[in-house]
């Protein structure tokens, strides 16, 4: 038995000798720290967006013709009322003269008989002709005056058809593709676009944002609101427009809702068809804590963070208003200067010691 005894002494001796030194301490676990700070806070709502122009004209052919004369080149800036094509004038020319001769012959017809009907009236109040013809010289100058309607209608429809050989812009905006060439034969009425225009300055963006900012949105309404658009590859700063249009019903496939912004657009830096990014600014959150995004770990009982005091980190629950990309907006849970873990809270649990490898700024 005293062997036995001894035995198991000198067995825990050398295991007590094999333990490394320091190994019943835990290890300091490696951190980055940020600070809470306290500060207004706007909400930011960004979306990708399509620029569209405000209008767009198909220019089309009014009267069937040979297109004689194009007056501009593809790409140009047009300004409303500019000739663009000129159709063959020719044929509209002759028929407005022919019209014109009709009203000449068909007024000296009237005249005469009005002067019938005239004279009629008197000699059938001496009862020296029937009421018969008197009816009958009647009829003849009112049907006379209703072929002069006519023909002054003649008249003013070659007119028009001579007007409209003569295409004109009809907004102000850039020119796209010739559509057709000199020379070629246009249709009035077939729906081929001799040209499109597209209004440039100023322009719209149209762009979606969901649905759970309608509230604010509506809030907005009569406001001479701010949206900034940058051009998807332009690193120039970002071009400032106004809200201008929010649509009356929620996308029920997508759950967004559908917003316009108009932009003056002078230096042409938005381009109808291209993507952009866009901003909003809805609202602003006053004097709420910032930390950085990567603070916040979401687990089964909420939000929390690691705060770090005297060497050491704290579970602390917080509230969360919002988090983006970057930032985490809170309501409750952290005080402004506090330095919180932003990297490294995998290894940690309450109350665990910290080496700090890294003092983050503020966010």
């Amino acid at each position: 038995m005293i062997r036995l005894r001894f035995l198991v002494l000198v067995l825990v001796a050398a295991s007590s000798a094999c333990k490394p030194k320091g190994a019943a301490t835990q290890a300091a676990a490696p951190v980055t720290l940020a600070a809470a700070v306290q500060r207004d806070v706007p909400l930011v709502l960004e979306a990708t967006g399509t620029v569209e122009p405000v209008r767009t004209a198909r220019v089309e052919a009014q009267v069937s013709g040979l297109i004689d004369r194009v007056t501009f080149r593809e790409g140009d800036q047009v300004a409303e009322g500019q000739i663009l094509f000129q159709i063959d004038p020719r044929p509209f020319r002759a028929a407005l003269s022919q019209a014109e001769a009709a009203l000449a012959r068909d007024s000296a017809q009237w005249e005469s008989a009005r002067r019938d009907r005239d004279r009629f009236e008197a000699l059938a109040a001496k009862e020296y002709v029937t009421g018969q013809q008197l009816d009958q010289a009647r009829a003849t100058a009112a049907g006379l005056e209703a072929t002069l309607r006519s023909d002054q209608a003649q008249i003013d429809q070659a007119r028009l058809s001579l007007q409209y050989a003569t295409v004109r812009a009809p907004i102000t905006g850039r020119a796209g593709s010739l559509l057709v060439r000199e020379g070629n034969l246009v249709r009035a009425g077939s729906g081929d676009a001799l040209v499109v225009i597209n209004q440039m300055a100023p322009i719209r963006v149209r762009f979606s944002v969901p649905a759970s900012y309608l509230f604010d949105l509506r809030a907005l309404a009569g406001r001479r609101q701010e949206v900034r658009a940058i051009p998807v590859g332009d690193t120039a700063t970002a071009v400032t427009g106004t809200l201008d249009f929010l649509d009356n019903a929620v996308d029920s496939m997508t759950g967004t809702i559908a917003l316009k912004a108009e932009f003056t657009n002078r230096d042409s830096r938005l381009w109808p068809g291209a993507l952009v990014r866009v901003q909003l600014d809805l609202s602003v959150d006053k004097a709420v804590i910032v930390l950085p995004s990567s603070a916040v770990v979401t687990g089964q009982q909420g939000s929390y963070v690691y705060v770090v005091d005297s060497g050491k980190a704290h579970m602390r629950p917080v509230m969360l208003r919002r988090q983006g990309d970057s930032i985490a907006v809170l309501t409750a849970g952290v005080s402004a200067g506090e330095q919180v873990v932003v990297d490294g809270q995998l290894r940690l649990t309450d109350g665990a010691r910290v080496q700090v490898q890294q003092q983050g700024g503020a966010p």
